[in-house]
């Protein structure tokens, strides 16, 4: 059988001459068009505007090689990536002498960055992670030729503490470099950094870091005050996602570690640069795009974009539940599990789904008329069923509802 190349991969083959390129970009909005309105199970908040980024600073390269203190190199971004580091810094409440951090990829390059600092400083250490923790982790971990160990999580998706505290004590006799994620990729549940440095108290490690993988939740949270770096707080690193809450177009992130626990790097000299971050040539373009993202909203701005969020995604749990379809949600989250839909609605609506169960995220952007579109939907494919079976795995009756904590740093209270 003679496979038949789709239309873009054919105007888009560099091997046919001449190529269309109107018409390969042209295809590519109007795809992303059509999909947008149906697009809610991933985190990209669409409700800010970076236009005016693009357009004046879009068409030439900004490489932020290097440290972002440095001054080497033109043209660059470092100013303003320092001042989106200051302010994340300032925001997680983290001491202005003890604070690092640069413009990364995404949490998944924050995440190498902090663990391979974490590991340069204890290199016996066991990385301890939670099976609900993103799958960036034990890849990371292989990447470092580190000894990984996993601990269970609950079916809300918090961090089993118990089960960490077993863990640890088998592994006394190393350090610990424990990774803690607030807003995990299903559930956006949150693990408590209080309970998991009481764990490294009790058992008396030779050495500990905790991590926070935060890509999701970490600067909501961060606005609310749950979440701090703080002398207090036992968190040596933290990585956040500038592409997910603050919906920059491009990937990117934020990395902060504490000054007092990582080395410095070495000099390059040719482009008079010391090499602190994981990539060298780091996209100064994003680091503007963030900066845009937070000087136009501010954080009076984005703390009023979390509430609105918050308040759609309750808003979506009652219009499920009042069809007969249970859901929910933890109190903090933009996210909203449910069971998994027929493949009729799945077919339609961009939604994450993990055999049983589904989610969708109410990010920024997301509109109340979309969520009473996706209810009909489901409601007209369920009908006359009226529901999912009453066996399913991920009814309220057999989820355990999200667990409270008092911890200012756990991230998990009353929104």
């Amino acid at each position: 059988m003679t496979h038949t190349p789709a239309p873009l991969t054919e105007a888009a083959d560099l091997s046919r001459t001449p190529v269309d390129i109107t018409a390969v970009l042209d295809h590519l909005v109007a795809e992303a068009d059509t999909a947008a309105p149906t697009s809610i199970g991933f985190p990209g908040a669409v409700d800010l505007d970076h236009r005016e980024v693009m357009a004046r600073l879009g068409h030439r390269l900004w490489n932020n090689i290097g440290d972002p203190t440095d001054t080497g190199g033109t043209p660059h971004t470092r100013v303003l990536e320092q001042a989106v580091i200051a302010w994340l810094a300032d925001t997680l409440h983290m001491p202005a002498d003890d604070r690092w951090g640069y413009v990364t990829t995404g949490g998944t390059e924050g995440n190498l960055s902090a663990l391979h600092a974490a590991r340069r400083r204890l290199p016996t250490a066991r990385i301890y992670y939670s099976t609900a923790a993103h799958y960036s982790i034990p890849k990371i971990i292989e990447m470092l030729g580190a000894r990984g160990v996993v601990v269970n999580a609950g079916a809300d998706g918090e961090m089993d503490y118990d089960h960490l505290a077993l863990r640890v004590r088998r592994h006394r006799r190393w350090p610990a470099i424990v990774v803690a994620t607030a807003g995990t990729t299903m559930t956006e549940a949150v693990d408590d950094t209080t309970r998991i440095r009481a764990v490294l108290d009790a058992v008396e490690v030779p050495g500990r870091h905790v991590h926070v993988d935060a890509a999701l939740s970490g600067i909501p949270l961060a606005l609310d005050g749950r979440l701090r770096l703080d002398d207090g707080s036992g968190i040596g690193s933290i990585a956040v996602s500038g592409h997910k809450f603050l919906g920059v177009p491009t990937p990117c992130g934020v990395v902060l570690i504490r000054e007092s626990l990582r080395r410095e790097g070495a000099p390059v000299t040719y482009t008079a640069t010391l090499d602190t971050t994981v990539t060298g040539s780091r996209c100064g373009l994003a680091a503007a795009l963030l900066w845009h993202a937070i000087a136009t909203h501010g954080r009076e701005g984005h703390r009023w974009r979390v509430s609105e969020a918050r308040r759609l995604a309750a808003y979506t749990v009652d219009k499920l539940t009042a069809i007969g379809w249970p859901a929910w949600r933890h109190p903090h989250a933009f996210t909203v599990v449910l069971p998994t839909p027929p493949a009729a609605v799945r077919a339609k609506w961009l939604l994450a789904t993990d055999a049983d169960v589904s989610h969708l995220i109410c990010m920024p952007g997301v509109t109340q008329g979309q969520i009473d579109a996706f209810v009909a939907d489901l409601t007209d494919a369920t009908a006359p069923a009226g529901g999912p079976d009453p066996g399913h795995p991920y009814l309220p009756r057999s989820i355990p509802r999200p667990r409270r904590t008092s911890s200012p740093t756990a991230g998990v209270g009353t929104p």
